[in-house]
């Protein structure tokens, strides 16, 4: 490894690509533009390769930069977390996980994988944050979170990244009890009513365009696109509304009687959720534990694989 690179170009680099501009990345660490040009130029000149190309679209990794942004988001990673465990024992604080979930995770299995650790680590205190998958997977790369658990993401999305099964999910189309659709199973009928539809930035999204266009169905036009659990609970129970959503995520209401699942075939969507880390770390003890409550978890609930 060259001396001359420094903390601050492998910052500047592994932002701007974040970003996609430099302009973005400038402002996120408080730098001029020409700032941060010159930072990537000097860079550029240690590693004697051009890592980045301007373009009217934004920035573009060349093939060199590819390889060196995963080698640059582990190392900022790694030493985020020493500064982290630095920071902790000079105040005599206790151990931290921070882990990330989709919501369909965050609604079915982890209040039981929580109350697990707990028992198993009391002292170490469980930092949960929920959000779609390019947002956490960014936080991850970026060293805030440990761990991410949910459906695992397109291949782009997976890059550095290792990926644990623990179960597999299926998307619902949810409806309230007394639904005109109560009971029918025709994807086609949904034209007819108003649909909370996954976001670009969810994880199932392109799932259920899948789905879709397996029927010959274009996008539904009538619909409202959110990750947001509480309000699509809400218009569901409201209106005559039709949620398109992970199984996870209503898994109580069903249970307790309040939303009922339209018998829609839907094994198309089908797919893994699981356990998601940096592949350049070792996991730390509190990950380790949490893992195995999360295991447990998933068994005591009946899911499987």
């Amino acid at each position: 490894m060259d001396r001359r690179i420094k903390f601050r170009q492998v910052e500047a680099f592994v932002e701007i690509a974040r970003q996609g501009s430099f302009k973005a990345a400038a402002e996120a660490l408080g730098l001029t533009q020409p700032a941060i040009s010159k930072i990537l130029r000097d860079l550029e000149d240690i590693m004697g390769a051009a890592l980045m190309e301007r373009g009217r679209g934004g920035v573009t990794l060349t093939a060199e930069g590819e390889v060196f942004l995963a080698a640059a988001e582990a190392s900022l990673g790694a030493l985020r977390q020493g500064f982290d465990g630095v920071a902790r024992l000079g105040s005599g604080a206790a151990g931290r996980i921070a882990v990330g979930a989709l919501p369909s995770v965050a609604a079915r299995v982890l209040p039981k994988a929580a109350l697990g650790f707990q028992v198993l680590a009391p002292e170490i205190t469980l930092s949960l944050q929920e959000g779609p998958h390019g947002y956490l997977m960014d936080r991850l790369r970026g060293g805030a979170l440990e761990l991410v658990v949910g459906r695992m993401g397109p291949a782009e999305t997976m890059r550095g990244i290792t990926f644990t099964q623990l179960y597999s999910e299926r998307v619902a189309f949810v409806v309230r009890k007394g639904h005109p659709l109560s009971g029918q199973g025709s994807l086609a009928a949904l034209r007819d009513y108003p649909a909370i539809y996954p976001e670009d930035e969810a994880a199932i999204r392109p799932l259920v365009a899948r789905l879709f266009i397996s029927r010959g169905m274009a996008i539904l036009p009538r619909r409202i696109e959110t990750v947001s659990g509480a309000f699509g609970r809400a218009m569901c129970l409201m209106s005559d509304a039709v949620w398109i959503i992970s199984e996870g995520v209503v898994a109580g209401d069903i249970a307790a009687g309040r939303l009922e699942i339209l018998p829609i075939d839907a094994e198309l969507t089908a797919g893994p959720i699981g356990v998601m880390a940096r592949a350049s770390e070792a996991p730390s003890g509190p990950a380790r534990l949490f893992r195995r409550s999360l295991g447990e978890a998933v068994e005591a609930l009946g899911l499987s694989a």
